[in-house]
């Protein structure tokens, strides 16, 4: 499921092209449509036998939170901070290694840029949890929806990639302590004002209701944001969405979906909040 670092210099210089194109002239791009749609806890999972590892991270995520560690690292992303630059050691099974499943091109939660360096909110945890158990770092990057399986089987031992708690997931994994509130926000061009009017989540979703299927919604595939468009209603244990009759466009990763939707291939975009920001903020340049 390991991405070839090829594929991802290929990605990121499409993506970074396109933003560099698209904020030409200072000019917005693209906007968020800043109400939430879905409330959602974001936690690490690790592997239903391994009940040491999570309290490990139970008792390093409270001590983040309570020592100002935490708030440094979302500053580093949401404020005036740099960045930590995270190097991945080579998997080797004779060290002792804390081995983390991640997907990148998540901003501000996961990312990878050409030299193959590590950074954003998951990544930077990532970092201090290995120094705190006193082990060496390996972050195996796939595509999202490998990052639970990997876990569950074992082959990773902690998944880190902006992953909402859901009773799916948690059949077969074991998630942590939440450590980050999210909810699904909707991004559009900046010169559409079809939803300029809202104020409420009953608002944008009346509209998004009413969209047929020549409307396409992008999202990242394996995420939230597409079960909100094909809709969970019959499911027990899902979030309950209704689902949407637009058409699904499902994409590895965040920006490229905001992309297509600058470039016309599809309308609107649902994704988590902070990605959807922090991907707006770079193409708005």
């Amino acid at each position: 499921m390991k991405k070839l670092i090829s594929l991802l210099l290929v990605t990121a210089m499409l993506v970074i092209g396109a933003f560099t194109f698209a904020s030409c002239g200072n000019k917005d791009v693209v906007k968020v449509i800043d109400i939430s749609l879905s409330e959602e806890e974001y936690a690490f999972c690790v592997n239903q036998a391994d009940n040491t590892l999570k309290d490990q991270v139970n008792t390093f995520i409270a001590k983040i939170k309570s020592n100002g560690v935490f708030d440094q690292i979302c500053n580093n992303y949401f404020g005036n901070g740099t960045p930590l630059s995270v190097t991945s050691a080579t998997l080797d099974a004779s060290k002792d290694q804390l081995v983390v499943a991640t997907s990148t091109g998540f901003e501000p939660f996961e990312m990878v840029d050409a030299q193959g360096k590590y950074s954003g909110i998951d990544m930077e945890i990532a970092y201090y949890l290995a120094q705190e158990l006193g082990k060496e770092l390996v972050i195996q990057d796939m595509q999202f929806e490998g990052v639970v399986p990997s876990v569950q089987s074992g082959n990773c031992d902690i998944g880190m990639a902006g992953l909402s708690v859901t009773p799916a997931r948690a059949e077969i994994v074991n998630f942590t302590t939440a450590y980050y509130n999210a909810g699904q926000v909707l991004v559009v061009k900046a010169d559409d004002k079809t939803f300029d009017d809202c104020k409420t989540k009953e608002d944008v979703e009346a509209i998004l209701a009413a969209l047929t299927s020549s409307a396409k919604i992008g999202c990242q595939k394996g995420t939230t944001g597409e079960i909100y468009i094909e809709g969970d209603a019959d499911d027990p244990d899902g979030y309950g969405f209704t689902g949407l009759k637009a058409t699904k466009m499902a994409y590895d990763y965040v920006a490229l979906a905001i992309n297509a939707m600058v470039n016309g291939q599809i309308d609107y975009v649902i994704v988590d909040n902070g990605p959807a920001n922090a991907v707006a903020n770079s193409i708005n340049g």
